[in-house]
């Protein structure tokens, strides 16, 4: 809320100044606090446009720069170039007392998104890298609805193909008493779904689901592949793209022109012996994406770091089959996501065969030791291209050392205080008074919003994560010096209001994320 309505005041006076339009500055905490509460970078980028040193302009807008009243009690200083701005208590407070955390405002160009993710084989159980995948996704979709964004979250069902076949072979092997194929599936999971009278493929499907559920990942839709194939879909998309000359044969194949659209080299459709590469599946797949009664502004999909040399050439096809021939390429039509791996450690030594079965550890079994909200906060912290060390013992200490813990205890921490006293509003709209913990939090507390567009901007649960990481800090820091108990009523009365709205803020945070809030610990 904050920076960004700074952000655009500082927008204002700026091309006043100058005299053109500016890009929209971008505003945040500089490294040194000293500075002040936010700096702006806009002078460097200005410097080329007016030809002068951005120490020069950064002097010549604090001078000029005029904010509306509303924003009176912020000092600029120009440094190096930089312009710093620091918040008299007066307008924090302000600010502060008009501030509700759960009204988000709205993005200014709400999309309609489809948000696919995960999307494992029905052949075995789930991994920790599922998970991962699991716990973006779901973040990712819960962040861009708070900002006004319509998603639709699809699973895409990789039902068919050899890898089925050899799959159902394996378990009817099983069945059978006989000896599993070499090419087969030989998990211990294969023997228990032998003794049941289903399809493994449905019940292994089932299984995912409900594990997915057990960490709060739920889909508005599970997507065949088989129903691609069964409905003749594949050829379908493949004649549209003969009709609109995407597509040539040479050596008995069938080849896609991804060159044309700056892919590295032409991809093969369907082999010389007749059957479908995985490529032109899922260009059927995209195809019937972008062809549903939902007409969806853009596509967003998850994938493992495996899958990063298919970017290009899904990229490509995606441009191709747009709904209207007339249409221009989109590159911000479809959006992928690549996810690095996750290494799982218990107490800083690697695990990677499962007691249980004595092989890989799946995503269910971290899940029953640790439970849920420590997976998600685990796997939600990091940049979706940082790879991940996961320590077990880490997740399930009682300590500060624990992230988790330490943003739960916080709100934990403050419920423990309101068990004790009531909150009652403030009496009047100045402030009794304010030390620094409580000035570094209502600051703090004043970005939630602009952090919420941030990471829906950028897709990066991540950035909700360090935040509340660091709501909690200073959560903590003003429940250390800032007894409830020992101050006078109107202070009481104070402290207790900005302690319930951090209160608010971290528990919203948390729900946002799929991680519960509890109230004692």
């Amino acid at each position: 809320m904050i920076r960004n309505a700074l952000a655009k005041q500082l927008q204002s006076s700026l091309e006043s100044i100058v005299g053109e339009q500016v890009p929209f500055p971008i505003i945040e905490p500089p490294k040194n606090p000293e500075y002040g509460q936010f700096a702006s970078n806009i002078c460097f980028g200005l410097s080329k446009v007016v030809r002068r040193a951005p120490k020069q302009i950064a002097e010549e807008v604090a001078e000029k720069l005029v904010l509306e009243t509303d924003w009176n009690g912020v000092r600029i200083v120009p440094i190096n170039g930089f312009l710093n701005f620091s918040f008299d208590p007066d307008l924090l407070w302000r600010k502060f007392l008009s501030y509700s955390p759960e009204s988000v405002r709205p993005v200014e160009r709400p999309r309609s998104i489809l948000l696919e993710y995960v999307s494992a084989n029905p052949t075995g159980p789930l991994h920790i890298g599922h998970g991962r995948w699991a716990v973006l996704g779901s973040a990712i979709a819960s962040i861009l609805r708070v900002v006004g964004h319509q998603v639709q979250t699809e699973f895409y069902v990789n039902d068919a193909g050899s890898q089925i076949t050899n799959f159902r072979k394996s378990v009817d092997a099983v069945r059978a008493g006989n000896t599993v194929p070499e090419n087969g599936y030989h998990g211990s999971y294969v023997k228990d779904l032998a003794k049941l009278d289903t399809d493994p493929v449905d019940q292994m499907r089932d299984r995912q689901k409900a594990v997915l559920e057990s960490i709060h990942t739920r889909f508005d839709r599970w997507f065949s592949e088989k129903t691609l194939h069964v409905s003749g879909r594949v050829e379908a998309a493949l004649n549209e793209l003969r009709r609109r000359n995407k597509i040539y044969e040479l050596d008995g194949a069938v080849w896609f022109r991804s060159t044309d659209y700056g892919d590295d080299k032409d991809r093969v459709l369907k082999k010389a012996d007749g059957d479908y590469t995985y490529f032109a599946v899922d260009i059927a797949y995209h195809f019937d994406k972008l062809h549903r009664d939902i007409e969806f502004d853009r596509l967003i999909n998850i994938w493992g770091a495996d899958h990063h040399g298919y970017v290009a050439r899904v990229k490509a096809a995606v441009k191709a089959v747009m709904a209207s021939e007339t249409e221009a390429p989109d590159d911000e039509k479809l959006t992928v996501i690549i996810g690095q791996l996750v290494s799982l450690l218990k107490g800083g030594e690697p695990v990677k065969m499962s007691k249980r079965t004595g092989e890989m550890v799946t995503l269910d079994e971290v899940i029953d030791e640790i439970g849920s909200d420590a997976v998600r906060f685990f796997l939600a912290q990091k940049s979706a291209d940082t790879p991940i060390e996961f320590d077990i013992e880490v997740a399930k200490k009682q300590s500060n050392e624990n992230p988790v813990y330490y943003v739960q205890y916080a709100h934990a921490r403050i419920s423990a205080v309101f068990r004790k006293w009531d909150l009652v509003p403030p009496s009047t709209a100045a402030y009794v008074t304010l030390n620094e913990a409580e000035k570094d939090l209502i600051n703090w507390c004043l970005q939630f919003e602009d952090e919420m567009h941030a990471a829906a901007t950028a897709l990066a649960p991540h950035r909700l994560v360090n935040y509340l990481i660091e709501l909690a800090r200073r959560i903590h820091g003003m429940y250390e010096t800032s007894p409830v108990g020992t101050a006078s009523p109107d202070l009481q009365a104070q402290r207790l209001y900005l302690m319930e709205s951090a209160r608010r803020i971290i528990h919203y945070g948390l729900s946002i994320l799929g991680i519960s809030a509890p109230e004692s610990m």
